[in-house]
């Protein structure tokens, strides 16, 4: 009988790990079927609430207006020009949709892929799903309690992530920027708003010093992903609100208060889940 190589037993055993491998499958499989039981979930909550399921295309001459996402670009052959066009896979349906809600649909909802290049990690994907709403003329407040009522429906049980559990049908935690400012690094944020030294120095104070050549979003991050946003999400899901309004394009400034915008993000263990904002419609202010 003839021994096999140290290649040829490694070959195998990679083989064998193959996720197509049944015996490797098999772990998955509860997994889908939870996947597929939540968008069910998803798509009754928002069908009862009198939205409009739509499906708009991943292929897009503009996918989106984040400066930090990278789209992946592609060419479309033009049979009858005999020639590429460049095109983009969308980054979010964002602009889709909203040529729908000016076309006259006032409440739709889409669940589809979407594609971010420069991606990759063990929280972010090139390629995931993505849930995205709107509804016209709700406001920002109403759309934090629908997304409390969402989560709730399709929820079966608390959310585990690494050692942290959030439990959706406790009370929610809602906080704005400012407040989890004071409350988890000592920082009183609307001292510092103009001030890029005063805003370094207290970062420093807080244990988390700027670099040389750090802009005041690069010092906002940094506290924010040492200090902050760690405690956000449990033990009940965290809806963290009013952002600066350099950090929220596309935002409608808060009248009361217009160095803040209404925007708000969902955190649930200490991880972000989804970003929504008041939709900034007026041209002029979005022009300049």
């Amino acid at each position: 009988m003839q021994e096999k190589s140290a290649f040829e037993m490694t070959s195998i055993g990679k083989e064998k790990e193959k996720w197509w491998r049944p015996a490797v499958f098999a772990e998955k499989i509860p997994h889908l079927e939870k996947r597929a039981r939540l968008i069910s979930a998803i798509r009754q909550f928002f069908t009862l609430r009198g939205y409009l399921e739509v499906e708009t295309s991943a292929l897009q001459n503009s996918p989106g207006m984040e400066v930090h996402v990278k789209a992946f670009e592609t060419r479309l052959y033009d049979v009858d020009r005999e020639r590429f066009t460049e095109k983009r896979l969308h980054t979010s349906p964002e602009i889709a949709m909203k040529k729908l809600l000016v076309a006259g649909l006032p409440k739709i909802f889409q669940i589809c892929q979407v594609y971010r290049n420069a991606e990759g990690s063990s929280l972010h994907s090139p390629v995931f799903t993505m849930l995205e709403w709107y509804q016209t003329g709700l406001s920002y407040r109403g759309l934090m309690e629908e997304t409390v009522e969402m989560i709730r429906a399709v929820a079966d049980q608390a959310i585990r992530w690494g050692d942290k559990i959030s439990d959706p049908f406790a009370d929610w935690q809602f906080i704005s920027v400012k407040d989890a400012f004071v409350q988890y690094a000592g920082i009183d944020l609307d001292a510092v708003l103009d001030d890029d030294d005063g805003f370094a120095a207290a970062a420093a104070q807080a244990g988390c010093p700027a670099h040389d050549g750090d802009t005041w979003d690069d010092i906002f991050f940094r506290i924010f992903l040492e200090k902050i946003e760690p405690c956000l999400g449990h033990p009940a899901p965290t809806i963290l609100y009013d952002y600066p309004t350099g950090m929220a394009a596309l935002s409608r400034k808060k009248s009361e208060d217009p160095r803040y915008a209404e925007r708000f993000e969902v955190y649930i263990c200490g991880m972000e889940l989804a970003n929504a904002f008041g939709e900034l419609t007026d041209a002029a202010e979005q022009k300049s």
